[in-house]
């Protein structure tokens, strides 16, 4: 018996296949093998299509399955992760309306500011724990402003999951985590929060039905499975955002518990019981994936959108090959980088500042003493250093921070990346050999009742490395850090 996992991103689809009784990933694969377009028309914008994903998606189940023989009945079970924030809308006709507004995409923070102050800040975050910002609401509430005719056709908005699970069952639903990270969810009544669409004229039958995160949420119709080379009838039973899903992968679920990602976008994500909140929203606090009113768990994250993209860039216009060639050219440049510092934050309003899009910088570059090492160390260094400026602020809502879990995968295959976030954290780091889509496997089988228990589910998950703090080099990188601070805030 398998069940597949589905990671819908902005970079790419990945698909993993899971043998049920051990808990092993059988086969993954990845499509496209280059990274997916974003669709930019204006300056902090960001779409993508739906259609696209679907297709990928398709093109990653052709792969696993023309790896493996096993028959497409053996697969018992799907689960969906996807990238947050997303907004998919669809008329009657379950026909996609425009291009997806995607996780980076800044053209509604005005909008969301402007709601925080017309609600009032304290009743916003008693009940929303965030401010209405970027998120999904907020990006519907541009459409209405800006495309009032497309607007009068939706039938219904979904987040990017959602739509791979309309495209899979033909139903369109959605669930509390998933309402929570477009901030439509009320943490005081646990339900819909009136308040958010009431103020932005949503109609409520907008919102799809909602379901629980592990559940039977819908069968494979037999043109999905036909396109997918699947079974007609498997059924779809887990979806979650990919941070939620990414704490899955690595079983952060209780309280203290931390997972970290640092793919297209840089990410700590801890798990708390309580209903806390930054009061400027610069970290966000959503329903977990096993929240349920009698036993809260509540996620909150830390988001730093310039993370592997600015790698990629790096890679694409310095003239290196690869990633590994990349680190280890980084790791001959001292730690600090002779005083060479990158804000990393050109990918969009970023939530730790405020919602506020500086762009990325360099500062301090020496003609006479940088050269492409120090540019490629100081790149890593920033992006540590502005996961850790997040970290602070974590700390401040009681999220602590000694032992961080995440997947043996992206810049956390670097070891100058790993080195450097662990020193600077000073936190212990345990890497695991799995992903998005091994996640949303293992929660698919949850969602089946295969595994009674989370710890059934996770038997076969095993740490493949753990990074200590350096202590003799601690020191060196808190100062890197308070240098680039300092830069950061004159330029802030």
């Amino acid at each position: 018996m398998y069940f597949i996992g589905y990671d819908v991103g902005s970079s790419s689809v990945k698909a993993s296949l899971l043998e049920a009784q051990t808990g092993r990933v059988a086969a993954s694969a990845t499509s496209p093998k280059k990274e997916l377009e974003i669709i930019a028309k204006k300056a902090g914008w960001a779409e993508q299509k739906p259609a696209v994903w679907w297709e990928h998606a398709k093109k990653a189940t052709a792969e696993i399955l023309a790896s493996r023989r096993i028959s497409a009945a053996q697969i018992k079970a799907i689960g969906i992760s996807y990238q947050m924030h997303g907004l998919v809308l669809v008329d009657k006709n379950k026909e996609v309306l425009r291009d997806a507004i995607i996780w980076c995409d800044s053209r509604a923070v005005e909008i969301g500011r402007k709601a925080l102050k017309d609600i009032g800040e304290r009743k916003c975050l008693a009940r929303l724990l965030n401010s209405p910002g970027n998120f999904t609401a907020s990006k519907l509430k541009w459409v209405e402003d800006k495309e009032p005719k497309l607007f009068s056709k939706i039938h219904k908005m979904m987040l990017p999951g959602d739509f791979i699970a309309m495209k899979m069952t033909g139903e369109i639903k959605t669930t509390p985590s998933g309402l929570s990270e477009g901030i439509m969810w009320d943490f005081q009544k646990h339900g819909l929060a009136d308040l958010i669409m009431k103020h932005y004229r949503i109609p409520e039958e907008f919102v799809a039905d909602v379901v629980p995160t592990f559940s039977v949420q819908g069968e494979l119709t037999t043109e999905a499975a036909k396109e997918l080379g699947l079974k007609a009838g498997t059924l779809v039973t887990y979806r979650a955002g990919d941070q939620p899903n990414n704490a899955l992968s690595l079983n952060v679920l209780e309280p203290g518990e931390i997972a970290a990602t640092a793919g297209t976008s840089g990410v700590v994500y801890g798990i708390t019981a309580e209903t806390k909140f930054d009061p400027k929203s610069r970290v966000n606090t959503f329903v977990h994936v096993n929240h349920t009113p009698k036993k809260p768990r509540y996620g909150v994250l830390l988001c730093l959108n310039g993370t592997g993209i600015l790698n990629s860039w790096l890679k694409h216009n310095t003239g290196t090959t690869d990633y590994y060639e990349m680190d280890k050219l980084a790791a001959k440049a001292p730690i600090g980088s002779n005083g060479l510092v990158i804000l990393p934050y050109g990918n969009g309003a970023e939530r730790t500042l405020e919602n506020r899009n500086t762009g990325a910088s360099i500062r301090g570059l020496n003609f006479n003493m940088h050269n492409r090492a120090h540019l490629l160390r100081a790149a890593q260094e920033g992006i540590v250093f502005a996961l850790n400026y997040g970290l602070e602020i974590m700390r401040k809502v009681g999220v602590k921070a000694k032992k961080i879990r995440a997947g043996n995968a992206n810049m956390f295959l670097s070891p100058l990346f790993c080195e450097t976030f662990s020193c600077v954290t000073e936190s212990v780091v345990e890497l695991y050999n799995t992903d998005g889509s091994a996640g949303a496997a293992r929660g698919a089988g949850i969602g089946l009742g295969f595994y009674k228990d989370f710890s059934k589910a996770f038997e076969g998950l095993k740490s493949t490395r753990k990074i200590e703090p350096n202590k003799k080099l601690v020191n060196q990188y808190k100062a890197a850090y308070e240098h680039w601070l300092e830069v950061l805030t004159r330029a802030l």
